[in-house]
Order: C-alpha cells, then structure tokens, then sequence
C-alpha cells in the first residue's frame, strides 16, 4: 500500500509517499480503508521536532492520528464492528490508503467521510479544554485562535452549553467566528481593551490555541493564571497557566460525544480545504501558516 511517512525531522519536504506492507490490527484495533484523514497542529509540529523532548518519534515515521473509512480487518476481541462498515476514530499512521484505528464509533450515514476524517482530534482536544478549564453556563470564554478546527469546535460546544465566547482571529474569519455564535474580535496590540469593550462584565476563563507566545496577556485579562489553559504552548507551566495534552482521555466517549454534537446540530465542521494524498506536505503548509477557518482534510482515493 501507500502511505506518507518521514524518515528525519525537518520541513514539509521530508514527507515522502512510500510503498509499505499493509498494517495488521493488534488486539482490540481495527483496520480501515482510509477515506479521509484530517490535519492537525500536531501533525507538522511533530514533523519539525518541536515534541522530540516529550514524545520522540521512531523513524521511518507515519503521519495522522485520525481517519474515517471502511472496515477491512479486525484484531483479536473485537466484536462490536464487522468488516465492510464505516467508521471513525483515532489511530495511528493514518495517511495512508490503510491504517490501524485503536478507538473508533460508526459513521453515521448522513456524515460524509470528509467530515468524519476530520473529527475526533478537534472533539477530543475542545472537550479536554473546556473540562481543564472548568467554565460553566452562564460565564464567559475567552478563545485566542478560535478559526482553526480546535478553536470551532471549543467556540460551538461552549455555546451549546450556554457559555460565552469571544473569539480572536484574523480578519477575514471574523464573520466565520460570529456565525459560530462567538463575538469576534481580532489579535494583537490592543487586544486587552478591544475584550474589555467586548465583555464588560469581565472574562471568567481564556484558552490559547494558536501557541503565538500570548499566554502573559491572557494572563493579564483573565486575572488568573489558573484559569488560563494552553493546548499548543509548551512554556505554559512557566507562566502559572496549565497545558492541556494528550493522550485522549475516555476516547470511546469522546466519539460517541462527537455524534451525538454532529448529529444534534450542536457541531458543523467547516472544510476550508481538501488535499489529495500526493499533496500531503502543502496541507501541512498551510497548517502550519495558519489562518485556516475550520479544518484541512486530506482525501485517500
């Protein structure tokens, strides 16, 4: 089969598509005909080596951490999914035209695999946020880098649960956040006194998702470093806030949680764009660029 891997930590360049064995699912995984799989922060910030000191990787290394697609294999103990359904999840090396998917739920027929391929990550990370952080109906949510597939998510589940959201992002999502239900508002010099103007009644939590060093001026506007969390920021401790990471906690839940969102209308995941599989390293790109109103998704024929 093909797959993307890389063999050193550098740019988007080291990425190569590559002839392998197909995977075999271990016990209590599965595998799938890759549809679609989604990008992720996390993807090219591994590539580059910024996790090298917390989570190193073994090389010839895989790309994706999620995917929808078609059952094609089973391991030993699974019985609650049969060859030839369609599911979504999380896995590992899921750039590929078959990966291996350690949690996974069914896709619901009406979802496309599109969709589903960009899913879990962005459910998983914005529910293990907004528990981080604790901020109940009724208070008010400060988001820094709310456009990306992390941040919609956070932006639409918070407002679900009758919390308040204000959002920063550049100016042509401005109107992108304000249909997600956030009152928009841009980064940079000023940010402080555009929020107050914004939220007079004061901001009870703020999430950093962007990771652009604004964690010292979130800090400032909330009051608190406790109740300040950042899921891209690695200098997060050092400033008293807290940094959200993984592994998923409870994932079996996490994915039920994201079709009973999808599926209740609580939860749209906007396509900003597709890339074909050949083109794998411009996806991690524009990633990387940011800027990006929803989530990048890479397709597998």
């Amino acid at each position: 089969m093909k797959a993307v891997q890389f063999t050193e930590y550098g740019g988007p360049e080291v990425l190569r598509v590559v002839d392998i064995e197909p995977p075999r699912p271990g016990p209590g995984e599965v595998r799938i005909a890759v549809r679609a799989t989604g990008v992720n922060p996390s993807d090219w910030k591994r590539r580059v080596g910024l996790y090298r000191d917390v989570d190193p990787v073994a090389f010839p290394a895989g790309v994706g951490v999620e995917a929808s697609g078609i059952v094609d294999d089973v391991g030993p103990g699974v019985s609650n999914v049969a060859v030839g359904e369609a599911v979504f999840g999380m896995g590992r090396g899921t750039v590929a035209e078959q990966a291996i998917l350690t949690n996974w739920v069914r896709k619901p027929d009406a979802m496309s695999f599109a969709v589903a391929g960009g899913l879990s990550v962005i459910v998983e990370t914005a529910l293990r946020s907004l528990g981080d952080l604790g901020v109940e109906r009724g208070q008010t949510l400060l988001v820094s880098g709310a456009s990306g597939g992390i941040g919609s998510a956070v932006v639409q589940i918070a407002r679900s649960r009758g919390i308040a959201v204000v959002g920063t992002a550049g100016e042509r999502n401005q109107d992108y956040l304000r249909d997600l239900g956030a009152t928009p508002t841009t980064y940079g010099p000023g940010l402080k006194e555009r929020v107050h103007v914004l939220a007079p009644q004061g901001i009870d939590a703020a999430l950093d998702v962007a990771g652009s060093g604004i964690l010292p001026e979130l800090i400032d506007i909330v009051g608190a470093a406790s109740r300040v969390v950042s899921v891209a920021d690695f200098s997060a401790s050092h400033y008293g806030a807290r940094f959200s990471a993984g592994p998923p906690r409870e994932p079996d839940r996490v994915l039920t949680e994201a079709v009973r969102l999808w599926a209740g209308g609580h939860l749209r995941v906007n396509i900003d764009r597709l890339f074909p599989f050949a083109r794998t390293a411009e996806a991690h790109e524009v990633s990387a660029r940011g800027h990006v109103a929803g989530k990048l998704v890479i397709t597998v024929p």
